[in-house]
């Protein structure tokens, strides 16, 4: 690396946020780009503990758009953007009951005239899915079809192997201490090793997002990180799960999904925590499991295989915090993706792209997400 080399953007966080940003910037043809990770590897945290899931489905209104949108680069990327299929079309069935089911069901006209391929399935049509759910504690579903399991490290490392190819530079064990600026406007930063001068820098550091804000003293949006734990056990001997679509329960709170020949389940717990290396807690391990008892006894293991648990964070309004900060000029925001960053990433990216380098986007209406909703 050049001594002293001046970058156009410098994306603080290797995770799917800052590898899309960097693949969508270099794309653009912004040559000079720096990732920094912090860790050893690039998507340590949030990218590489989540369930890697396409369902164009959310409470949140600006969040579906971001997911359709996604959607349709995880089915088609661009030609030579990857080495292996992003999206496996597995499908993903969302069960309700009572008056959850019925607000689910107002939504669909709207979501089916957006092209979203999504069916109203009775509890008989659910059960011959998926034999193993309780008929007790569901009224209905929607079956997305076209949706399912997405290869996390195929998108994760094409968005960094092609950024790369442009010219972007990535380097790991590179912590963020500090933020220059001169004049009301980001200027560099330094991490315990080097200075880097740039013109953007972007803060698509996911749960501590919140500190690299305080270190460039821009606007105070509250990013809130949230625990999400996963286990995952074997299959009920004799119960073939492996075409089982992902399961996730509205009303109850709980999903479960074929993994790796066996299964896996999350309690969709959401407790605040510290940025930090999540780690379950053996409190709501075991509420998964009486979720699993309660709901479909069927799949209640006898041992896990595994356990572990990642970092989701959220702005106040729940949808996604993307663009230049109101009040110091350079500083850009890539924050608060929840749960659906990766869905999203193959639009998230292209957005900061276009507001970065063009100043407008023709993709979609980005008000939702500006960070000047919360002056």
């Amino acid at each position: 690396m050049p001594k002293n080399k001046f970058y156009d953007a410098v994306i603080i966080g290797a995770g799917i946020a800052g590898a899309s940003a960097a693949y969508f910037l270099t794309r653009k043809g912004m040559k000079d780009v720096l990732i920094l990770e912090k860790e050893e590897q690039p998507g340590y945290h949030a990218t590489g503990r989540a369930a890697g899931v396409l369902v164009e489905f959310d409470l949140v209104p600006s969040t579906v758009d971001l997911k359709i949108k996604g959607g349709e680069f995880l089915r088609n990327p661009p030609q030579g953007f990857s080495e292996n299929p992003l999206l496996r079309k597995s499908g993903i069935l969302i069960t309700g009951q009572g008056p959850t089911l019925e607000v689910m069901k107002q939504m669909v006209p709207d979501l089916t005239a957006r092209g979203v391929e999504i069916r109203i399935l009775s509890p008989a049509e659910v059960l011959s899915i998926v034999p193993a759910v309780s008929l007790e504690h569901m009224d209905g579903a929607f079956l997305f079809s076209a949706d399912g399991h997405i290869d996390v490290h195929e998108l994760l490392w094409s968005y960094l192997r092609q950024a790369k190819r442009a010219g972007s530079e990535l380097l790991c064990r590179e912590e963020v201490l500090g933020i220059r600026t001169e004049h009301n406007r980001v200027s560099g930063v330094l991490t315990g090793r080097n200075a880097y001068s740039c013109r953007w820098v972007i803060d698509a550091a996911g749960a501590w997002g919140q500190k690299i804000r305080s270190l460039a003293g821009a606007s105070p949006i509250k990013l809130t990180p949230l625990r999400r734990t996963i286990i995952t056990f074997d299959a009920p001997e004799g119960l073939d799960v492996s075409k089982w679509p992902l399961v996730a329960d509205q009303t109850h709170q709980f999903y479960f999904s074929p993994e790796s020949g066996g299964l896996l389940t999350s309690p969709m717990d959401e407790d605040p925590m510290e940025p930090g290396d999540a780690r379950p807690d053996e409190l709501v391990v075991a509420q998964a499991l009486e979720r699993l008892r309660q709901f479909v006894p069927k799949i209640l293991p006898k041992a896990l295989k595994r356990k572990w648990a990642g970092l989701r964070t959220f702005s106040p309004d729940q949808s996604m915090v993307i663009g230049q900060d109101p009040s110091l000029k350079g500083f850009f925001w890539l924050a608060g993706q929840g749960g659906a960053g990766i869905e999203t990433s193959g639009v998230v990216g292209r957005l900061a792209a276009d507001l970065i380098i063009d100043g407008r986007t023709d993709v979609m209406d980005v008000s939702p997400f500006s960070p000047e909703r919360f002056k």
